[in-house]
């Protein structure tokens, strides 16, 4: 997932604004999260970010887990379990954390990628004690029966069939792992197979919970309407008697590096235009050259400006939408170039265009305003996002457990403000090579001929 897929359009900010009179060249002030943490006896990582703003709060669980810590044979099981979590625990019923939460004015949801398993609300401030316990509760006792499994079991797949298997191109993002990665780690999906969520049985998802789901493998975070001390106060009554468990073991991330091209065609049933995505590998998250194939990825693909956007929609007309740039990762990423072609254009010729661009880069420095709208972009887009305290809590959390530095809240413009034109000559012309190239091409498949009827 990239850097700013987590931005939440639509917010205001008057931070970036330049009043009348102060002159246009002034230095915009910057955007600081200003937050504590602490450590409870049993490991819970505590992080806590005090907001009057709004009489709101949001807090955030996020467990060090996702399907990168999945097996063989039971994928999927990281998304399962998270359906799960929502299926009652010793004090809450089922189905009675969403009426909690819902009659109290909040709202709520729980997310799996690859990375990391979070769960979040928004209560009003005087509702602090309702979001805590909601969480201690199911981090401490939650419901593990026969029922509750076959059930979500259920709501898995159907899942599936809705967002994967009968949608357009819905097996191309799987094809493009399972070809692309050699490690088991990242070469399957999040919502995982058919096969492998009939196969998982209640004793799995028992020690599942067991492992993963401790105080010592998860960051609390709360943003928003509270006083420090009274909030810490509440999170020990409610958290620090949860055991703590022995910590799971880190699963390989190694990725062996890649030899030649890659490529795989697919038929969809679904599609009704051609589709070219090509990836290549690049290094994880939050690294020096991560950094700079993001920027990359923001000048060729970054809106209707980007180069690869102008060349192959507005000047060539051949795609009727581009997209892509740098995933973000936390261990070996990719960086993408999604074309969704126009009907009747040859795939092949739009593939040669877009190594052109791509080539292009490597031999010319981008211009000077190009590497200006990627900072700038960035800039308006966190002044946007950071007045919400949910996505404030939610990025926290993600940044303890990915990197163990939630202070890179406040950093990543100054990370970004170091790529020079040099630094994305240097990593196109190292990770957007043809050896390191995987290709996918979908197309869509021939329909049945009519017998005039």
């Amino acid at each position: 997932m990239r850097r700013r897929a987590f931005l939440l359009a639509g917010l205001w900010c008057a931070a970036w604004l330049v009043p009348a009179g102060r002159a246009q060249s002034a230095k915009p002030k910057p955007i600081r999260v200003e937050f504590k943490q602490f450590q409870l006896k049993n490991g819970l990582r505590v992080i806590l970010a005090e907001d009057h703003a709004a009489p709101t709060y949001s807090i955030c669980v996020t467990y060090n887990v996702g399907s990168r810590d999945e097996r063989p044979g039971r994928t999927g099981f990281a998304h399962l379990f998270e359906h799960m979590m929502f299926q009652g625990s010793e004090n809450v019923g089922k189905g009675e954390h969403f009426i909690l939460i819902e009659n109290n004015g909040g709202n709520m949801n729980g997310t799996t990628n690859a990375d990391r398993t979070n769960y979040f609300q928004t209560l009003p401030a005087n509702q602090l004690d309702l979001g805590l316990f909601l969480e201690a509760d199911r981090m401490r006792s939650l419901v593990i029966n026969q029922a509750n499994l076959d059930n979500q079991r259920h709501a898995v797949q159907e899942e599936r069939r809705l967002r994967v298997d009968n949608q357009p191109y819905g097996r191309t993002f799987e094809a493009i792992l399972e070809t692309a990665y050699d490690n088991f780690a990242y070469k399957h999906s999040t919502i995982g197979s058919m096969e492998d969520l009939n196969a998982a049985t209640l004793e799995d998802v028992a020690e599942f919970f067991k492992t993963y789901y401790a105080p010592n493998n998860a960051v609390l975070t709360l943003v928003g309407d509270f006083k420090t001390e009274e909030a810490l106060a509440k999170v020990r009554k409610y958290f620090e008697g949860i055991p703590s468990q022995p910590p799971p073991k880190e699963p390989d991330m190694a990725e062996p590096e890649q030899k030649a091209e890659r490529r795989k065609q697919l038929e969809d049933a679904f599609a009704r235009t051609p589709r070219l995505d090509i990836v290549y590998k690049i290094p994880p998250g939050n690294t020096p050259d991560w950094y700079a194939l993001d920027v990359l990825g923001d000048v060729l693909l970054g809106g209707q400006s980007s180069r690869l956007y102008q060349k192959l929609v507005k000047e060539q007309q051949v795609a009727v939408g581009v997209f892509g740039g740098a995933q973000e990762r936390r261990g070996p990423s990719l960086w993408s170039v999604t074309v969704m072609a126009r009907p009747g254009k040859d795939l092949g010729e739009i593939e040669k265009l877009v190594y052109e661009e791509i080539e292009r880069v490597k031999k010319e420095p981008v211009a000077d305003w190009e590497l200006e709208k990627v900072r700038m972009q960035l800039r308006r887009q966190r002044a946007q996002a950071l007045r919400s305290t949910l996505f404030r809590s939610i990025l926290l959390g993600q940044y303890a457990v990915y990197y163990n530095d939630p202070g890179l809240i406040n950093t990543i413009e100054e990370k970004v403000a170091k790529i020079t034109k040099s630094d994305l000559q240097r990593v196109a012309a190292r990770y957007l090579r043809e050896t390191n190239r995987t290709v996918v091409t979908t197309v869509p498949a021939a329909r049945p001929a009519s017998d005039g009827r």
